[in-house]
This record gives C-alpha cells, sequence and structure tokens, in this order.
C-alpha cells in the first residue's frame, strides 16, 4: 500500500502539528500553555521593539512559577513523545514564537505601542497565583494551534512474521 508523501513531508517541515507519531499523554492545565503563550509574546516585544528592560523585569519577578511551567511543559512533551520530546516542546515554542511574530508584524508600527502595557500590567499583579488569569485573558494561542495531544490514542506497533 502506497502512503501519501504529502503528509510526510509537511510533518518533516514541521507544517503539520506535533501530533503525529505522539503517544496518549495527560495534559496539562490550559494555564501551562497561557503562561508560556505570555512569556513567549513577552520575548517576542523585547526583540521587536529593541526594549528588553520590561522582559528582564518579568522574567525576574516570576522566575520560579515560569520555571515550574516549563517543567510541567517539558514533563508533557516527554511523556507524549517520548525521546522526541526535546524536539516537540521546542517545535512548538518556535511555532508559537513565529506566530505571534507574524501577528506583529501585520500590527506594522503598532505593535509595540500597542502591546508594551503588557509588561507593567503583569508586573503590577499583586500574586503571582494571578499570571495565569492574567495571561488567559489576553488568549495569545493563536487559533488554531494545538497546544494538546491528550486525546491522540499510540500507535500499535506492528510485527511482521517471517515466512
Amino acid at each position: 500500500m502506497r502512503r501519501p508523501i504529502l503528509p510526510v513531508l509537511a510533518a518533516c517541515l514541521g507544517l503539520l502539528p506535533p501530533i503525529l507519531g505522539a503517544r496518549a499523554a495527560p495534559c496539562p492545565p490550559r494555564a501551562t500553555f497561557d503562561v508560556t503563550a505570555l512569556q513567549s509574546e513577552m520575548m517576542v516585544l523585547a526583540t521587536t521593539c529593541h526594549d528588553a528592560t520590561g522582559y528582564n523585569a518579568f522574567m525576574r519577578r516570576y522566575q520560579p512559577y515560569l520555571l515550574q511551567t516549563e517543567r510541567t511543559l517539558q514533563t508533557y512533551f516527554d511523556h507524549a513523545y517520548g525521546r522526541g520530546g526535546q524536539s516537540a516542546h521546542d517545535r512548538f515554542v518556535t511555532s508559537l514564537a513565529n506566530a505571534q511574530s507574524n501577528a506583529g508584524l501585520v500590527q506594522g508600527t503598532d505593535f509595540c505601542p500597542r502591546n508594551q502595557a503588557l509588561f507593567s500590567e503583569a508586573l503590577s499583579l499583586r500574586q503571582t497565583s494571578q499570571l495565569p488569569l492574567y495571561a488567559a485573558g489576553k488568549a495569545l494561542i493563536p487559533p488554531g494551534m494545538p497546544t494538546c495531544v491528550a486525546s491522540v490514542a499510540p500507535r500499535k506497533r506492528i510485527v511482521r512474521r517471517r515466512r
């Protein structure tokens, strides 16, 4: 039986969601992805707007929480993709940043003035526990971007008998 080459080629180029070859894995809370998206958006802002001050302050203030979020995400990708977990995680974070950067390009010269308030808003939160709710309210995960492969069943291993 011939297999279509287009999906395989697209997967190799990173154009398909990372669910190919994934195993069932418990999906982390949506807050994990929301906070990751917020951190990514801030990194894109700092890079695009040539101002790392707000990003550095954000990273210092929320470092323990961000590290825990990163560990949760890495554990998920390791479980879902096995030895390919780090690569899948890297692809997810890169795809997220690229999508956010592209959205910034669409906004053009309005991108920096329009989004710089993220830094001051996030830094004005009274408690770290408010960060996930704040991140969720910003809706920074691009539409259609897969965040979890929990519903994907593990692949069955096909054993061929010798004749």
